[in-house]
């Protein structure tokens, strides 16, 4: 049986349930917890930590099972709007707050209120134009050229930044079409400036970045376009998704990684090694209909941290080798 502080989440599966003193309002129930996820902020008690992944999806899955959404005072889990958000997502579905005064939960998270939503399928929303941005090295521009066309299903614009010398505000490369776009910036030890560089590249309202040693599927692709429609709606400015790392084809333990990597153009990021974007969190949210894939190779792993702790020592996540160096497991 897993401890429940190293248990992951039902919800996103993190390892960060942690005790608590969140109550919600059910009705006329006022409702306490022993615990919440960090990540995601799911509620729950001590037996949901003992049930198997198969359990849990079926309650989230009931939570999301009619077209509007409400968490009864007898639920065994627990959420307020902004969590019943990110549960939509497992089920790529949209949620939009049942009233004005769950409005305002969801703009000032975490809530005390039970979500109350309506709730429809996130592929019925009107698409956003989504820019893809990616980052490479000079050696993997070309790999990345020859794969960029195949984006173009879902994104706007594909804008990749080598690092290389040059002038990022020039083109250097171009597609016919003009879909494709290339620039270049030396990295310089810094991956906010580099991610920030991109984000100054991008003519669309949003850009999800990845890296070359990253890739969606297009379904994912597509889905983001919906994302940050439903962002848009509710005052969002970034959306958090999993990575899945695959340390020479196999999953790690090290998940679900969270890369906050959708953002809007005007959003920037901050921190040398392990750069996250300069927002309120509240003004973000995690979305789990699809991850990030992340191509490792057991070699890259044993130099990963290292290297990063050299660039930023005491940022470096020196721990992070262990996780990835281990096989994926829900205990």
């Amino acid at each position: 049986m897993p401890d429940a502080i190293t248990a992951r989440c039902p919800l996103c599966h993190a390892r960060g349930i942690e005790p608590t003193v969140r109550t919600l309002l059910s009705g006329n129930v006022v409702r306490s917890f022993d615990y919440a996820c960090s990540h995601c902020g799911l509620l729950l008690n001590e037996p949901v930590i003992r049930l198997d992944p198969l359990q849990t999806d079926v309650l989230l899955r009931s939570l999301c099972a009619q077209t509007s959404a409400t968490v009864q005072a007898d639920a065994l889990l627990g959420c307020d709007i902004y969590t019943l958000r990110t549960i939509a997502t497992r089920f790529n579905l949209a949620a939009s707050p049942a009233s004005t005064t769950q409005l305002h939960q969801l703009a000032n998270p975490h809530g005390t209120l039970s979500a109350e939503a309506h709730l429809v399928p996130l592929e019925t929303l009107t698409p956003t134009p989504v820019a893809l941005g990616i980052l490479c090295s000079d050696r993997e521009a070309g790999s990345v050229l020859q794969t960029a066309a195949l984006y173009s299903s879902w994104a706007a614009e594909v804008v990749v930044l080598v690092d290389r010398a040059g002038d990022p505000s020039k083109t250097w490369q171009e597609s016919s079409d003009g879909f494709v776009r290339v620039s270049s910036r030396l990295l310089s030890g810094n991956f906010a400036d580099q991610r920030n560089a991109l984000q100054a590249l991008c003519r669309s309202s949003w850009m999800f970045q990845l890296d070359a040693d990253e890739d969606v599927s297009p379904e994912l692709g597509n889905i983001l376009t919906r994302l940050v429609t439903l962002a848009d709606r509710q005052g969002a400015v970034s959306i958090g998704l999993a990575r899945e790392n695959l340390v020479d084809g196999q999953r790690a333990d090290l998940y679900p990684d969270l890369q906050y990597r959708l953002n809007r153009r005007d959003i920037s990021y901050e921190g040398i090694v392990h750069e996250r974007p300069t927002r309120a969190w509240q003004k973000s949210f995690i979305a789990l209909s699809g991850v990030i894939r992340h191509h490792l190779t057991a070699d890259r792993v044993a130099n990963r941290s290292k290297i990063y702790e050299r660039l930023q020592p005491g940022g470096g996540r020196l721990f992070e080798e262990h996780a990835l160096q281990r096989s994926f497991s829900f205990v």
